[in-house]
């Protein structure tokens, strides 16, 4: 039971994480960089597909260039990874972390 209402709260926390990247409110790179609770088990794909105009085969081709799996989970990541897809990120997408000056 407990199991259970665990991944609930899993899945509705990841359900608004996504909406907020799609509504542009939180950039995919700080997720990235922070990685919450909630995104310890999410994959690359579904967290860059789940910006706008991010779909399949955009993903596929970012990932590529940064020669990581679609299929890697976020809590897995490097610090060295990490940052790699963070600083790709930002400047692809144009956001600029909260601490720049």
């Amino acid at each position: 039971m407990q199991a259970l209402e665990h991944a609930n709260r899993v899945r509705l926390a990841r359900a608004a994480l996504k909406r907020s990247i799609a509504g542009g409110e939180v950039a995919a790179a700080e997720v990235v960089r922070d990685c919450p609770w909630e995104t310890e088990s999410m994959t690359l794909a579904e967290l860059l597909t789940s910006q706008r105009r991010w779909g399949r085969t955009r993903s596929r081709k970012f990932l590529l260039a940064l020669a990581l799996s679609e299929n890697k989970r976020l809590g897995t990541l490097t610090s060295r990874q990490r940052q790699l897809v963070s600083s790709e990120l930002e400047a692809r997408t144009g956001h600029q972390p909260a601490f720049a000056i």
